[in-house]
């Protein structure tokens, strides 16, 4: 072969290279949220803003640790009034469901609904003691069936759809909610990795990238967890529910209700 059609040959090569490169498809993945401010910054954060990492996640346990303890009974009355429909206030929606339902029917029979640990209580063995077990963050008003699917499932993406809570879907280890709930339950699982920090009477609480993690105090998914943060920002939903338990019940607050951002500086 001659020179001349070996070096047509090599440009038509980088030629083809060159469109290969345009037509590849972009990864999909969550734009970061965008910083927020708000007027916790220069008193209940201010020893947390401008750090990343490590030394943030920190400085928020430091903050966040602060915190009045209810007993596992308080929680019923407690949720009446942070899971309270705005449309509504004889009725409390209802997490991974958004359905509207009577205060008076918290208990644990079918039409019931109860108190949901979105952090598993089995992903470290914490149950219903004062703690983990009963800490608002995480704790919402759910419907029994619904609740029972869930278990103590990591969360996901997939599985068949979950009768009752339309839009959720659950396999045999792992459940995703709604949409309209993906960003609350990020939230609420990083809040108590956060929290929960194995300094005290309790677990080091951590997330992961497993869907399989059982008893181990560990809970997933965490990118999964992490583009649901960016999918679903804080709702007036989160944020009234934020200032109830700060104002009214624990003293303490979810910072990445506050500022979501931070999930991405953390983690």
């Amino acid at each position: 072969m001659s020179a001349v059609r070996i070096s047509r040959g090599k440009a038509w090569a980088a030629a083809i290279s060159a469109v290969l490169v345009t037509l590849t498809l972009p990864t999909v993945t969550a734009t970061p949220a965008s910083a927020t401010t708000t007027a916790y910054d220069s008193t209940y954060y201010k020893n947390a803003v401008g750090k990343t990492g490590t030394s943030l996640k920190s400085s928020l346990h430091t903050i966040i640790s602060s915190q009045t303890k209810i007993s596992y009974d308080a929680v019923w009355n407690a949720l009446k009034n942070t899971d309270q429909d705005p449309n509504n206030t004889a009725n409390v929606i209802l997490l991974y469901s958004g359905t509207s339902r009577s205060k008076s029917l918290n208990g644990g029979a079918v039409g019931n609904w109860n108190r949901e640990h979105t952090w598993a209580q089995s992903h470290g063995n914490f149950g219903t003691s004062a703690g983990p077990g009963t800490d608002l963050h995480h704790l919402r008003a759910a419907d029994v069936q619904v609740n029972s699917i869930r278990g103590n499932k990591d969360f996901d993406n997939g599985g068949s759809a979950v009768s009752g809570a339309p839009g959720s879907y659950t396999d045999s280890n792992s459940f995703e909610p709604r949409d309209a709930d993906k960003g609350d339950v990020a939230r609420m699982i990083l809040y108590m990795a956060v929290r929960y920090e194995g300094d005290d009477a309790w677990a080091d609480l951590e997330p992961n990238d497993s869907t399989t993690n059982g008893s181990v105090p560990l809970h997933g998914r965490l990118s999964v967890l992490k583009q649901w943060n960016e999918q679903d920002p804080p709702s007036a939903f989160e944020e009234r529910r934020n200032d109830i338990i700060f104002n009214t019940y624990q003293g303490n607050r979810n910072p990445f209700i506050d500022h979501p951002e931070w999930i991405e500086a953390i983690w």
